[in-house]
C-alpha cells in the first residue's frame, strides 16, 4: 500500500474516532448553559440522558469486540457515522427529556457497539508489528486537536447566530440549531471519506483459548485496580462538561465567552496527553498517575472552597486549566499500565475491554449524581459541592495509583 493510502487511512480513523462523539458530547460540554435554555431541561434531566448513554455503552463494549472481529472495521465506522448523524437530526428537533434518553441509548449503540471496538481494530492494523505506540499516541493527540478545533469552529457558528445580542429564547433555539446542525454535516462527511480513505481487509477472529485463561491470578488482580483507577479519572473527563457553567454562574462570563475559554482549554489536550506520556515512560505509570491525582485533587478542593471574585479571578481561571490539563494527561496515560502490570501481550484485547466495562462506568453514574447536586442548590454552591466530590475522587484515584505502583514493585521484585 503506498506511504500516502496509509497516512490517508490514519487520518480518516482520527477524524472518525473524535467526530462520532461530537454530537453527544461536544454540544453539552462546550455549550451546557445554552442547551439547557435553548431545551428548557434541568442538569438533572440531561444527566439522566447521559446514564442511558452509559447503560447502552455497557452493554456494547463485548458485542461490539464480536462485530469488529468479524466485520471490516471501515464498513462498521462508516455505518457508525451515518448512524449517529441521522440521530443529529432528530437532536435538531429538540427532543423532550424522553426523546433525548432515547436519542443517548441509540447514540450509545452507534458509538460503541458499531464503532469503539472497530476504531481500536483499525488503528492496530495500521501500526502493525512495529508502530503500535506511534499510532495510539497519534490517534489521541489526533482527536484531542481535532477536538479543540470543532469546538472553536462551533463557538463561531454560536456567536454568528447570536449576532452579539442579549438573546431572546427563540434566538438561542437557533443559535444552538445551527450548532447541532454543523456537528452532524460534518460526521456525515466524515463518513464519507471514511468509505473512501479506509482499507477494507476483513479479518475474521480465530479460535483459541479463553482470553482470561492467558492472565496470571496476580496479574488480573492488579488489572483490577486499573479498571478502579480508570473510573476515578474518567469522573474527572466527565466533569469537563460542566466547566462552562461554572465560568458563568461563577465569574459572569456570557454563555460564548465561557464556551469559548472551554474550547481554547481543549487544545491542552494534545500537548497534556503526550507530555504526560514521556513522563509514565521515564518514571512509571503508576507514578506519574498518583502525581497526575495529586494535581486534579489540589485544583478541585481549590475551585470548591474558594468563592471567585475580582482579586482571586486570575488564580482561579489558572486552576481551571490546570485541572484541564490533569484530566487529559490521566487520559493519556491509564493505558499505559497494561505493561507495567504484566497483562499478556496476547490478551491485550481482553483486559482492555475489562478495563473499559468497568472504568467507564461513569457514563451511567456522574452525570445523574452531579445534576442532581448543581439542582438541588442552584448557581455556585452546587458547583461547589461537585468540585468537593471530584477532590474525593482524586485523592482516590491516587491512593489506588500507589497501591497499584507499589504491587508492581513487589511483583518485579518476587520474579527478579
Amino acid at each position: 500500500m503506498p506511504v500516502w493510502r496509509q497516512h490517508l487511512g490514519l487520518l480518516c480513523i482520527i477524524l472518525a474516532g473524535e467526530a462520532v462523539f461530537s454530537l453527544p458530547f461536544h454540544i453539552p460540554r462546550f455549550f451546557r448553559p445554552s442547551v439547557l435554555e435553548a431545551f428548557g431541561i434541568s442538569n438533572t434531566a440531561l444527566g439522566d440522558a447521559f446514564a442511558v448513554y452509559g447503560l447502552t455503552a455497557m452493554l456494547s463494549y463485548v458485542p461490539g469486540g464480536w462485530l469488529a472481529d468479524r466485520y471490516p472495521a471501515r464498513r462498521l465506522i462508516v455505518v457508525a457515522l451515518l448512524a449517529t448523524a441521522l440521530g443529529g437530526l432528530y437532536l435538531a428537533s429538540f427532543p423532550g427529556p424522553s426523546g433525548l434518553r432515547w436519542l443517548y441509548g441509540w447514540w450509545g449503540v452507534t458509538t460503541i457497539l458499531l464503532f469503539w471496538a472497530a476504531m481500536i481494530r483499525a488503528t492496530r492494523e495500521w501500526g502493525g508489528a512495529q508502530r503500535q505506540g506511534r499510532a495510539f499516541g497519534l490517534l489521541e493527540g489526533g482527536r484531542g486537536a481535532l477536538a479543540a478545533l470543532l469546538a472553536s469552529l462551533a463557538v463561531a457558528v454560536l456567536a454568528a447566530a447570536l449576532g452579539g445580542a442579549v438573546p431572546e429564547h427563540a434566538d438561542r433555539v437557533a443559535a444552538v440549531r445551527e450548532v447541532i446542525f454543523f456537528y452532524t454535516a460534518l460526521t456525515a462527511v466524515i463518513a464519507l471519506l471514511c468509505a473512501l480513505g479506509l482499507p477494507g481487509g476483513h479479518t475474521v477472529a480465530g479460535s483459541g483459548p479463553h482470553p482470561a485463561s492467558g492472565l496470571a491470578y496476580r496479574s488480573a488482580g492488579r488489572l483490577w485496580l486499573q479498571a478502579a483507577v480508570v473510573v476515578c479519572a474518567y469522573c474527572g473527563y466527565k466533569a469537563l462538561d460542566y466547566y462552562t457553567l461554572y465560568l458563568v454562574r461563577g465569574f459572569g462570563f456570557d454563555e460564548v465567552d465561557a464556551a469559548g475559554h472551554m474550547a481554547a482549554a481543549a487544545w491542552l489536550r494534545p500537548l497534556a496527553a503526550v507530555l504526560a506520556g514521556l513522563l509514565a515512560d521515564r518514571f512509571r505509570p503508576s507514578l506519574a498517575l498518583c502525581g497526575l491525582f495529586a494535581l486534579g485533587a489540589a485544583c478541585a478542593l481549590a475551585l470548591g472552597t474558594v468563592t471567585p471574585s475580582a482579586a482571586l479571578r486570575g488564580l482561579l481561571l489558572g486552576e481551571v486549566l490546570l485541572s484541564v490539563a490533569a484530566v487529559y494527561a490521566l487520559r493519556g496515560v491509564y493505558f499505559a499500565l497494561l505493561e507495567e502490570t504484566a497483562v499478556p501481550h496476547a490478551r491485550t484485547g481482553f483486559a482492555v475491554g475489562l478495563v473499559s466495562v468497568i472504568g467507564f462506568t461513569p457514563d451511567v453514574f456522574f452525570a445523574p449524581i452531579a445534576g442532581r447536586l448543581l439542582d438541588a442548590e442552584p448557581g455556585l454552591p452546587g458547583l461547589q459541592h461537585l468540585f468537593l466530590l471530584l477532590a474525593g475522587i482524586a485523592l482516590a484515584g491516587l491512593a489506588t495509583s500507589a497501591w497499584l505502583a507499589r504491587r508492581t514493585v513487589r511483583a518485579g521484585e518476587e520474579t527478579a
